[in-house]
């Protein structure tokens, strides 16, 4: 597996919450073994926050060497310098951005970093999103925007746009996912104490992804321990000591935290495995059944029905 570069391009006034806070995703997701770089450049060099907290010298970004595949992300900053000349009078930074895009490198905006996009001409006729305040003053700038409101993020033509601030950990939760898998999204997501929330176009809920909406950490270890280890079969008394209980608390405490029991846990991972190894025209009942800890083909027959 190649690793796939994130490039944050750092602008002048650039609100630091838009910037850490996908940064910090990836960052997490690298420290659980994602295959991923973080890496920043500017096309500026005396670059300081919204908040005047200085970054210091970056470099360049014509320095930078992106791939198709890759990811250019565009942190939110003060509309006052987005729609300034400084900016959008920079034809060699717009056009760059363009043929970045035009490689096969997929761009990504955070809250108003949507400006930028637009000042490039790279949301015209696509859909796309900023943050709520500053929706109309977006589509009467860019009329030919496709401007989507009361969303988090959008995805259209390897182009990501997200909502204000906290939604660009939600888009890079899901950039992750595609990168990755849900269940490293799901991890880094509960190493930050923050759900994991899908975006309004997508029509499907991840089995991995219900079921989490808790806090009790002894209900988390098990049920990571069920997802990575769905070929084994472990007792109840087993996963108790995970969870530091015994399992009669388990037990009650599960179904009170997640609304659904152990079992009912358990067979709906399954089925969720189970559709994906059944795609595979090569893979057996048997050979499934061993990979989901059941221990008859007419198991996985009987899940499948009943999904």
């Amino acid at each position: 597996m190649n690793t796939t570069k994130i490039v944050f391009l750092v602008l002048p006034r650039t609100h630091l919450l838009d910037l850490a806070g996908p940064m910090q995703v990836f960052q997490e997701a690298i420290e659980q073994g994602a295959k991923l770089e973080i890496h920043y450049c500017s096309h500026e060099t005396d670059l300081s926050a919204s908040s005047d907290f200085p970054f210091g010298s970056l470099p360049h970004y014509s320095q930078v060497q992106l791939l198709p595949g890759d990811f250019l992300m565009v942190a939110g900053a003060e509309v006052s310098y987005l729609i300034s000349k400084q900016l959008t009078g920079d034809k060699a930074l717009l056009k760059w951005v363009g043929e970045m895009h035009a490689s096969g490198v997929r761009l990504a905006s955070i809250c108003t970093g949507a400006f930028m996009l637009a000042a490039a001409g790279l949301l015209n006729e696509r859909k796309c999103t900023t943050h709520w305040k500053r929706t109309a003053e977006l589509k009467k700038r860019f009329p030919r925007i496709q401007l989507v409101e009361d969303i988090l993020f959008t995805e259209c033509d390897g182009i990501y746009t997200s909502a204000g601030v906290t939604a660009g950990i939600d888009l890079a939760l899901y950039i992750l996912e595609q990168l990755t898998d849900e269940h490293l999204s799901h991890k880094v997501a509960r190493e930050l104490v923050v759900y994991v929330r899908r975006s309004g176009a997508d029509s499907q809920e991840s089995s991995f992804m219900k079921y989490r909406n808790h806090i009790h950490s002894g209900i988390h270890q098990v049920q990571d321990f069920l997802q990575d280890n769905l070929q084994a079969r472990m007792s109840l008394s087993q996963l108790a000591d995970r969870a530091c209980m015994s399992p009669r608390n388990l037990t009650r405490i599960f179904k009170r935290e997640t609304g659904i029991t152990v079992n009912e846990y358990t067979s709906i991972l399954r089925k969720e495995v189970l559709k994906k190894l059944s795609d595979n025209p090569d893979m057996s009942r048997k050979q499934m059944a061993r990979q989901c800890g059941l221990t008859s083909e007419r198991q996985v027959i009987r899940l499948l029905r009943s999904s």
